[in-house]
């Protein structure tokens, strides 16, 4: 499994938290900081979903 996968779940779910704190606290400012790092974190992942799909097409 390609290490982006890993990371970019990592980064996924801790944006997730703090997206979902800066709703529960009024903080706009947190709430978007999360969300870019959830969304970027499921970019990272696709990101290694291809890489992983490319190891298996050169085996």
């Amino acid at each position: 499994m390609d290490k982006n996968r890993v990371e970019g779940t990592k980064h996924e779910i801790k944006g997730g938290i703090k997206e979902a704190a800066g709703k529960v606290t009024g903080n706009p400012a947190r709430e978007a900081s999360g969300n870019l790092e959830k969304n970027a974190g499921k970019i990272q992942k696709e990101v290694g979903k291809a890489n992983d799909e490319a190891r298996k097409q050169h085996r």
